[in-house]
């Protein structure tokens, strides 16, 4: 098998230094690995060493999105839900709670582009947390 590693998510963005402060408001250790812009876009890499966003916004509102797919949502596990949900509370963002029976808590929150976020913090005892 190949895979190594999932490494990024590409995300066209409405505004991207909007979208970066509120993935630096859930994971305020993440910083900027790379940007730029070229050809009508801005980027930025926002994550840590392993993992990261790839955030994309054209300069010209009238630009659609090339992409063609949807993303649902994407996926964080976190340590401490009740820590997230303060945090969350304390940003005045909204949120819904989700529970299952290998979780201790999901907590679902839309980004500012639209793109549902899933926070998971697993059982103890679950095996593949």
């Amino acid at each position: 098998m190949n895979f190594h590693r999932f490494e990024h998510i590409n995300q066209s963005c409405k505004n991207l230094d909007v979208t970066r402060q509120f993935y630096q408001t859930l994971f305020p250790q993440w910083y900027v690995r790379a940007e730029g812009e070229e050809d009508g876009w801005k980027w930025m890499h926002f994550g840590e060493r392993q993992f990261y966003l790839s955030l994309n916004q054209y300069l010209d509102s009238s630009t659609v999105s090339p992409s063609m797919g949807h993303v649902d949502h994407i996926g964080f596990v976190i340590e401490n839900s009740e820590a997230m949900k303060a945090l969350l509370d304390e940003n005045g963002i909204d949120y819904s709670i989700y529970i299952s029976p290998e979780t201790k808590c999901r907590i679902y929150v839309d980004d500012p582009d639209g793109t549902q976020v899933e926070l998971v913090e697993y059982n103890e005892s679950y095996e593949l947390k």
